[in-house]
């Protein structure tokens, strides 16, 4: 084996070889350092190395099995000396006797009153074996190599001292390892070896980086050293650790130059296990303690923990640490942490979790700490463990975690508690195993209803089931959840006023035809939007909702959404809340701040611990995406939803994800894919929701594609219908007028078109400037020409404003045929040309082939191909090659946004991406080339939007 970072050790030992062969004179080394940290490589290395250089080296090892085992050590050294016979029976004779001497004192102690008739026997064997051991010296230096010393026998250990006592002038070097321990086994021993004159001690550090760089690549490059950085903090340094984490390298062996994968295998494992195996039982206790506690403790728990005095822990502490198991207080690593864990049997786990929670609750540690051990050891018997899983519950949803509450509160039904606290732990449980999957709380659910109704819905708990009931569709339960709450029974009901009004607001906002007199009389709650932070953050996210729904002068829906999620996005509990603001945002037209909060949210390290809200921001980020005209953002992020939580768990919300993805399809004219999408089944009760006006408008947008328009006409009938009886007629929602008035247009009804979308832009405070410019470029095509271009231009400003690249697709290409017509061919292959890349960018293939069909000059198929064949090998999209151009040229953000009809922030990402892919930091290092290719561009006439 190759040894790295041990050439001092055995060069001192090389050294103290030669002194001896030269001088006529004995040495002893002592060769010390933790399990694993290679005493035995380097006694091996060393002895194979002394044999050659013309020694004899007789070797041994001790063993926890063979302690009793009498001379044990030094029949292992003699029999490896190959003796002729007469010298072996000479020995094995001497030896034989001395089985049956006095048993000897401890090697180095004074021997014991009437021990005369042992020495009689004992002299003889220690002067043969010495008179052996100086004829094997007579023709070259002898070395006897004694590996794990602090095993041996007591009797090997007394003939080695008499041996070391008389090395002054023999040509005898005796090496002997050992390893850390708990105590000095053999302490008279270990004091009178001190204190030889000849004696030497070697220590065995940790690996270094360096070292362990070498054993990753004997090049050390940049990649070893960061491997071995990384193994370095796994291991502390151990050799046999460190080899170990190297074996476990990815497919390829020794050679591969992938590293060190630190996630699997099981040599690493088996090096921890033999380890802790090789040290003392107490040891051992320890690191299991330690790895069930997973974090950093004082001696003084440790030990109160293992029912032993905290001076008793402190050793095996000393020996796990440096044995680079340990690191400060706690287990080095995770992955030893497991293989400790995974080396205990079940019982065992349990019952030190159950001792553990017992000591940290005595301790005063907090519930969160306390309940994590509680609920590995399954154990709830006494009566102080209710009130402690309970609190860690709640402290667990309010930092996101309800997996967490959820095993928190399932061991609550096991405890001896009353009606009202298993009430209220099955009201939290619902709340939490929910939030993870909400097939899961059917039976929850409906116990909790049951005791609610029976109750007179007069508590807490009976509130706690509105939102849930809510979501499967149960709205007449919801609202006899809300019309009959009293609170009565409740003691914390004083501070229920503002839930209670929330959860009103929700039952008439979520489904419009319950409890329409709570949302037709706003003043009761639209001011609570805007109220200080003192009051509820559920009232005031569902009240943002509101207002978004029903707009009016006096809310500015937008800044009051956008405060509420700065004032609490980084509150890990309430992801939840913040749908409320989220959805409103995207009501109210402002979806590319949807989009940029949905992503905030989204990396937030709480959301992977609730499936559902993680879900939900998905759906209404590709909702947002899809109003903003990215059909691939929108359809990964839909499908992502549904891949968080199945189907059948959405509810009635599936309509979210589903009315985009149908339309998604429709857009990229996959009409067979929408189809599917269509088949899927929906719940009745969606259609009473504003989610289910949302599916309506998709399906009839499908419809009018595949050539139905009176099954579409009928659909969008539906939604206006809903909405207007709701009165909830905003366009943020659906504008269903705009929808109808293209369903009229295709049949050739200019006349109610142009009447249905001068109602659009009537609304009062619902039309935002999506609705206005998509309403403005459909009225362009009922307009005469002068007209129609003057709405076409103001369509085009709106689109581009908002971020609709879809719908500013078709301003631009209805601009482009509207100058086509009037003899303006240049200028209208232009815009066409770039409302084709734009719908390339889209993905929108379909519309992208309907302005080829458009194009009466017939360039556009070869104006992308072309660009294609030039393109140089930077690695740069053709989106954002135009960008590039253009700021090379050096036009500012802004001037490159209007030129190309995109927003600020979509430069700003784009001129991003560029530099680093051009190894760049500012414009002014663009390479000069790319000037090449904004010549079409400026070309282009100024006013050819408008």
């Amino acid at each position: 084996m190759v040894l790295v970072q041990r050439e001092e050790q055995l060069d001192r030992l090389r050294r103290a070889f030669d002194a001896c062969a030269e001088h006529q004179r004995g040495h002893v080394a002592l060769v010390t350092g933790a399990v694993g940290s290679g005493k035995t490589s380097l006694l091996e290395t060393f002895s194979e190395w002394a044999a050659a250089a013309g020694g004899r080296v007789l070797g041994a090892a001790g063993s926890r099995a063979e302690r009793g085992l009498h001379l044990g050590v030094l029949g292992q050294l003699f029999h490896s000396a190959r003796l002729e016979q007469q010298a072996a029976t000479r020995i094995d004779n001497l030896m034989r006797d001395a089985a049956f001497a006095v048993p000897l004192p401890e090697p180095g102690g004074d021997a014991a009153d009437g021990a005369a008739a042992g020495d009689r026997v004992w002299a003889p064997l220690l002067h043969g074996l010495f008179t052996a051991l100086l004829d094997l010296a007579d023709a070259g230096p002898l070395v006897l190599a004694v590996d794990d010393v602090h095993h041996a026998d007591p009797a090997s250990l007394h003939c080695l001292l008499y041996v070391t006592r008389r090395l002054r002038h023999a040509r005898i070097m005796v090496v002997l390892a050992e390893a850390s321990t708990l105590r000095p086994p053999h302490p008279l021993f270990r004091a009178e070896l001190l204190s030889q004159p000849y004696f030497s001690r070697i220590n065995l550090p940790p690996l270094t980086v360096d070292g362990i760089a070498r054993l990753v690549d004997a090049d050390g490059g940049a990649a070893a050293r960061e491997t071995a950085e990384r193994c370095l903090s796994m291991t502390g340094g151990n050799p046999l650790l460190t080899r170990a984490l190297i074996d476990e390298r990815a497919p390829g062996g020794a050679g591969d130059d992938r590293g060190v994968d630190p996630t699997g295998g099981d040599p690493f494992d088996q090096a921890v296990l033999g380890c802790l195996y090789r040290h003392e039982p107490g040891v051992r206790r320890v690191a299991q303690a330690l790895a069930v506690l997973n974090r950093p403790v004082p001696a003084e728990l440790l030990g109160h923990v293992l029912d032993v005095v905290p001076e008793s822990a402190a050793p095996a502490v000393r020996v796990l640490r440096t044995s680079g198991l340990m690191d400060s207080d706690q287990l080095r690593h995770p992955r030893i942490l497991r293989s400790i864990l995974t080396d205990m049997s079940p019982e065992e786990r349990r019952g030190l979790h159950q001792r553990v929670a017992e000591v940290l609750h005595e301790h005063g540690a907090e519930p969160g700490a306390v309940a994590e051990h509680l609920v590995a050891a399954a154990w709830a018997d006494a009566p102080w463990v209710a009130p402690v899983l309970s609190d860690a519950a709640a402290q667990a949803l309010a930092s996101g975690r309800p997996d967490v509450a959820a095993a928190c509160l399932r061991l609550v039904a096991r405890a001896d508690v009353d009606e009202r606290q298993r009430t209220a732990a099955t009201a939290m449980l619902v709340n939490a195993r929910w939030q993870v999957n909400p097939l899961a709380v059917n039976g929850h659910l409906a116990e909790l209803v049951e005791t609610a109704r029976a109750t007179g819905w007069s508590t807490g708990a009976a509130l706690s089931t509105v939102p849930f009931l809510l979501w499967q569709g149960r709205a007449e339960e919801a609202t006899e959840a809300v019309s009959g709450f009293s609170g009565d029974d409740d003691p914390g009901a004083a501070g229920q006023a503002g839930r209670l009004r929330a959860m009103q607001l929700l039952v008439s906002l979520s489904h419009p035809d319950q409890l329409a007199s709570v949302r037709e009389t706003p003043s009761t709650w639209s001011r609570a939007a805007t109220a200080p932070t003192s009051i509820s953050p559920q009232l005031q996210a569902v009240t943002v909702l509101g207002t978004a729904l029903l707009p009016n002068a006096d809310n500015d829906t937008v800044a009051t959404a956008e405060q509420l999620l700065q004032r609490h996005h980084t509150d890990d509990g309430a992801l939840g809340l913040l749908t409320a603001p989220l959805l409103a945002l995207l009501w109210s037209g402002r979806c590319d701040r949807v989009v940029a909060w949905a992503e905030i949210l989204l990396n937030r390290p709480a959301v992977r611990h609730a499936p559902v809200w993680r879900a939900v921001v998905r759906a209404v980020r590709a909702e947002a995406a899809l109003r903003l005209g990215d059909l691939p953002g929108a359809e990964h992020h839909a499908r992502a939803a549904l891949e968080d939580i199945p189907a059948p768990a959405w509810g009635v919300a599936i309509a979210g994800p589903l009315a985009t993805l149908i339309a998604c399809a429709t857009e990229a004219g996959r009409f067979a894919e929408a189809d599917r999408w269509l088949a899927h089944p929906v719940p009745a009760g969606m259609f009473r929701t504003p989610l289910g006006v949302h599916y309506l408008a998709a399906r009839g947008r499908h419809h009018l594609a595949m050539g139905r328009p009176h099954a579409a006409t009928a659909d969008l009938r539906r939604c206006g219908e809903l909405m207007r009886g709701w009165g909830i007629d905003v366009a943020g929602l659906v504008p269903w007028r705009l929808e109808l008035a293209r369903v009229q247009l295709s049949v050739g009804n200019k006349t109610h078109a142009t009447q249905l979308l001068q109602e659009q832009l009537r609304v009062a405070h619902g039309v935002d400037d999506r609705t206005r410019g998509r309403s403005l470029r459909l009225l362009a095509t009922t307009a005469a020409p002068d007209h129609r271009r003057k709405l076409l231009g103001e369509a085009v400003n709106l689109l581009q404003g908002c971020g609709d690249r879809l719908e500013l697709v078709r301003a631009l290409g209805d601009t482009g045929q509207s100058l086509q017509r009037a003899g303006d061919s240049a200028r209208a292959r232009l815009l066409v040309r770039r409302a084709y890349q734009l719908a390339q960018d889209c993905g929108a293939s379909v519309l992208a082939q309907r302005l080829i069909r458009r194009d009466a000059g017939g360039g556009l198929p070869a104006y992308p191909a072309g660009a294609e064949a030039h393109e140089p090998d930077d690695g740069l999209s053709e989106a954002e090659r135009r960008v590039a151009a253009l700021a090379a040229q050096g036009h500012t953000n802004r001037q490159i946004s209007s030129k190309l009809f995109i927003t600020v922030s979509t430069v700003e990402q784009h001129l991003t991406r560029v530099y680093r892919k051009l190894d760049v930091k500012r414009r002014t290092d663009l390479p000069a080339r790319l000037v090449a290719y904004a010549e079409p561009l400026a070309e282009e006439p100024q006013g050819a939007a408008s």
